[in-house]
Formats: structure tokens, C-alpha cells, sequence
């Protein structure tokens, strides 16, 4: 069976949609540079079980989200694969990401799951619940999560990284050189640099935006799109969804 086959949606969906969320399919089950494949499965899972999250759900009400303990909602992929912590950080990114403090990053660390391993995780969360969305959006079913494949992670780790921009190290505004050429050209706006600790998060996170959205045609409103939309359009919608979402940007 093809996955992401909307074909008989209902819906004309472009074949380039369909192709970036199946290329991310098979990179989400292979080992990353810090989480094996079925660490990165069961991210995914729990990133689908937060919204459903009783807990999250009393925690997002809370005049503070540090103060309350509880347990959360898991998935059979996640028993096993991931630790408390790592649910935790998977479920605040989609339930409560705006009350996520360099703290509690910090207290990741100290805990064992390194800003690396962080970044990698928000790269794998934030990709996934995008197309997730998109299903939902459309009122369909979501697509199975991918079986996951062997092998350990390689631990890659970018040279030209500078520390104190945000809550994690990114590379330099000039550090997309060399093996990591590909990430951006002259301009490098911060929300694309944040997941550049783990340049393979923002690859798989940029293919899924670009099919979306139009980011590469980001700074040019008169631009076409080449969607039944222009571009001051697009933005209109992607500034209202960023307002209800309480994104920082």
C-alpha cells in the first residue's frame, strides 16, 4: 500500500506534498546523529499521544507548568524506548511550548538528554506534527508511523556553532559552509537556525516547510508561489495560526 496517498481524498493535493511526507517517512525510521530509529518512532508516537494528554491538558491550566506532578499519556511504541523525561520534553513542545524556559533545558542536560539529543527531538516533533496537521486539517485518518530501522546514531556534531543566541547552540549566521552548505544562502533567520545544532533536523524539517509553505520565496511578497494563494495571502494565514499557537516569532 503507497503511503500518503491522496488520491481519493477528496482533495487535490500536489504530488510534491505527498513525495517531501514520504521522503520524511523513511529519514524519520532511519538512526539520526543522536536518537536510533526507534527512538525516533517513538518520539513521534508520543508527539501524537500529548495531544490527548489528560495531564497536559490540567498542566496547560496551571499558573505554572513546574509545579504539578502527574503521568503521562503513552503509546505502545514509546514503553520501553523512551524515559519520562524524554516524554515529558515531547509533550510540553506540542501542549505548552510557550512556558519551555532555558531552565528546564538546562535541566534536561544535567539529566543526561544533551541539547543535541534536544534539538534532534523538537526537529522530529515539530516535522511530524506538521503533517500529522495536515491530515487533520483534511479530516483523514493519520498515517501509520514508519517500522523502525537498525543501526546507532552517528553523533555528527557542526563546527562554526556559537553558544548564547537562544536556549540551545546554533551555527553561525556564516557557518552554512562545508558539509552543512545546503542549510541556507545569505539569509539565516533565526527559526531556521535553531535546529542547526542537528543539521539533518533542519533538512527534514526545511523539505516539509518548503512544500507546505514557500520558503524560499520567504522575504519576496510579489513572488509567485505557484499556489492558488499569493504570498502576502500565505502569510496572513501563517501569522494567524502563529498568534493562536502563541508562537514567539
Amino acid at each position: 500500500m503507497t503511503i500518503f496517498d491522496y488520491s481519493h481524498s477528496g482533495f487535490a493535493v500536489r504530488n510534491d506534498v505527498a513525495e517531501a511526507y514520504r521522503r520524511f517517512w523513511t529519514i524519520l525510521a532511519q538512526p539520526g546523529n543522536w536518537w536510533d530509529g526507534s527512538e525516533r518512532v517513538a518520539i513521534a508516537s508520543a508527539s501524537r499521544t500529548a495531544l490527548a494528554c489528560p495531564f497536559c491538558e490540567r498542566r496547560k491550566s496551571a499558573l505554572s507548568p513546574y509545579q504539578m506532578d502527574g503521568e503521562h499519556s503513552r503509546g505502545g511504541e514509546q514503553e520501553g524506548v523512551l524515559n519520562d523525561l524524554v516524554i515529558d520534553a515531547v509533550h510540553r513542545i506540542v501542549t505548552d511550548q510557550s512556558r519551555i524556559t532555558h531552565a528546564y533545558v538546562q535541566r534536561l542536560q544535567d539529566a543526561g538528554i544533551s541539547k543535541e539529543h534536544y534539538v534532534e527531538l523538537v526537529g522530529v516533533v515539530v516535522t511530524c506534527l506538521s503533517i500529522d496537521e495536515f491530515n487533520r486539517a483534511l479530516g483523514l485518518p493519520l498515517e501509520p508511523l514508519p517500522e523502525p530501522q537498525p543501526g546507532r546514531p552517528d553523533g555528527y556534531r557542526p563546527e562554526a556553532i556559537e553558544e548564547g543566541v537562544g536556549f540551545v547552540p546554533m551555527l553561525r549566521p556564516d557557518g552554512a559552509v562545508g558539509p552543512e552548505a545546503d542549510l541556507w544562502g545569505k539569509v539565516a533567520p533565526n527559526v531556521v537556525r535553531a535546529l542547526s545544532l542537528v543539521p539533518d533536523a533542519v533538512r527534514s524539517w526545511m523539505q516539509i516547510a518548503n512544500v507546505q509553505y514557500a520558503m524560499g520565496n520567504l522575504l519576496d511578497f510579489s513572488a509567485d508561489t505557484g499556489r492558488a494563494i499569493d504570498r502576502a495571502q500565505m502569510e496572513l494565514v501563517a501569522g494567524r495560526v502563529s498568534a493562536i499557537n502563541e508562537c514567539f516569532y
